[in-house]
């Protein structure tokens, strides 16, 4: 079920792993993007054997007749007993066998980590089940009586922070995880905790509805005072970060006992609560809307090399769809390689298909592509109507409770989608009213904790970013430095535009060095 075992391939010189959409008429960055794309895609055209369909009349069928499909993710603080919990949930409902449990159990007993079974039905490699944690995104699946998911669960150490936001920017809703044993909470909700952090990069990462599982409460004897402590102290927390109250739900439970994951059997629970199981909570959850009318634009978070069916191709990428759809035999254009090709197979899940929609996470093999240009992060998207590329950009970016202030020239990594790029703050330009968004300082010479501003942005290599008006999914970053989350941003404006990854000022030296040698 998980992924994150094929062999992965990507550009070397990686670093620690929005953006105007193109505008209408024939001038400006746009119209060059454009006229290059067109030319580029002439020899990759739809092929006439494979059926076109109507995609927004068959989504709109699959969403009515249907099961509503989204992506979750669960965080935490490291030992939450996150992969527990939804290694036995999964478990539960029937999508791992008894056979592979039982493999598990004996496995774990050998390595003398019995409790572990359940959590390495998600941690597959060796290094994860050798120290006890989390490293990667694992995904699966799993469906609920309304809903179809695919469950990232992400890692909660600190030192896999970077992974964890490449899972949360992939997700429609998450599931906090924290544990109720006494001063364990305390350690993930204290400065320095993962439980806070966790909860602000969701959330600044678009996620709007969040299940609370207080997990572990077998280890207080099904306390409904430390429940009840636990949620007062997290929700005043999470409606100051951004969520609203009513679409969070705090849901007691045992991820090692799997009570109250699908049903509920303990007395002392039911004695005093009443309320979903998580499951229930999770049905409750309700689909975005999905921008299917928009270009295609799907980020890669896995490359393996060759085909997957009998399509054929010479790569096979996954990720989600960010906006957009597509279908077999579409050209595309990946970016910011600007390289293009057409698709062969397309899956979600397991499932061959024809056809996928703004929302989907899919695999899928393309044709005409060179699986050593490409890497995580990378946007593929409609050859005609191609994602801008940048390596500067301005932002509204909010700090984070940081110790050293942000100034001119420092050194930042910023996270969008899968990518991971260095880069710097080039100009700080103002501080804005959190609550009216008007200016109140221009030109500052630093900005500290818990501030709003504009400023610009600098990387080292290109990325592929809208307006955040434009696109929500590809208009948000992180900023990180060193290893602490510094701050949130949307993009606002794109002060540059780059083709294939390299400046115009570097393409133009390129082309004159290579006329005179």
């Amino acid at each position: 079920m998980s992924m994150r075992n094929s062999p992965k391939m990507s550009r070397s010189g990686s670093t620690e792993g929005s953006a105007a959409n193109l505008a209408s008429g024939s001038h400006g960055p746009s119209a060059l993007r454009n006229s290059s794309a067109a030319a580029s895609v002439t020899s990759v055209k739809s092929s006439p054997k494979w059926k076109r369909v109507n995609v927004p009349e068959e989504f709109a069928k699959r969403s009515s007749s249907g099961k509503e499909r989204l992506n979750l993710v669960v965080v935490g603080h490291v030992d939450a007993g996150k992969s527990t919990m939804m290694g036995h949930m999964l478990v539960l409902l029937g999508e791992v066998s008894e056979r592979t449990i039982k493999k598990y159990e004996r496995d774990a007993e050998k390595m003398k980590k019995g409790s572990f079974a359940f959590a390495w039905v998600l941690d597959e490699t060796e290094d994860e089940r050798t120290r006890g944690v989390t490293i990667d995104v694992a995904v699966s699946k799993f469906e609920t009586p309304k809903h179809s998911y695919t469950l990232l669960d992400a890692p909660g150490h600190k030192d896999f922070i970077p992974n964890m936001i490449s899972g949360a920017s992939q997700a429609d809703a998450a599931i906090l995880v924290v544990d109720s044993n006494t001063g364990e909470f305390e350690a993930g909700f204290d400065h320095g905790g993962q439980t806070r952090e966790h909860a602000i990069l969701v959330r600044s990462l678009g996620v709007a509805q969040l299940i609370v599982a207080v997990n572990k409460l077998d280890a207080v004897d099904w306390s409904q005072e430390r429940f009840s402590e636990i949620r007062e102290k997290i929700l005043p927390f999470l409606t100051q970060v951004g969520f609203k109250k009513q679409r969070v739900t705090f849901v007691p439970c045992s991820g090692f006992m799997g009570e109250n994951l699908k049903t509920s059997s303990v007395a002392a629970l039911k004695a005093w609560y009443s309320g979903p199981t998580l499951v229930e909570a999770l049905d409750a959850f309700e689909a975005p809307a999905r921008p299917i009318d928009k270009p295609l634009r799907m980020s890669i978070q896995d490359i393996f090399k060759g085909g997957i069916g009998a399509g054929g191709g010479d790569v096979t990428v996954s990720g989600r769809l960010e906006a957009g759809c597509l279908q077999l035999g579409d050209p595309i254009l990946a970016m910011p390689v600007h390289e293009t090709g057409q698709v062969r197979a397309i899956e979600i899940g397991e499932e061959s298909v024809t056809w996928a929609a703004a929302g989907d996470r899919v695999t899928i093999s393309i044709a005409g592509l060179d699986v050593q240009q490409l890497g995580t992060g990378d946007v593929l998207c409609d050859p005609m109507r191609a994602v801008p590329v940048t390596t500067h950009f301005k932002a509204q970016i909010v700090t984070f409770d940081i110790a050293i202030p942000l100034t001119i020239g420092v050194p930042v990594v910023v996270h969008h989608l899968g990518r991971s790029e260095a880069g710097h703050i080039s100009r700080l330009e103002a501080v804005l009213n959190k609550a009216t968004g008007e200016v109140t300082k221009r030109n500052p010479r630093a900005l500290t904790k818990s501030m709003t501003a504009i400023v610009e942005i600098r990387t080292s290599r290109a990325l592929c970013i809208e307006l955040f008006k434009d696109s929500k999914e590809l208009g948000r970053f992180m900023l990180r430095s060193g290893s602490t989350t510094v701050a949130a941003g949307i993009v606002v404006d794109v002060l540059s535009y780059e083709r294939g990854g390299v400046s115009a000022a570097a393409s133009t030296t390129l082309s004159t060095t290579a006329a005179s040698s």
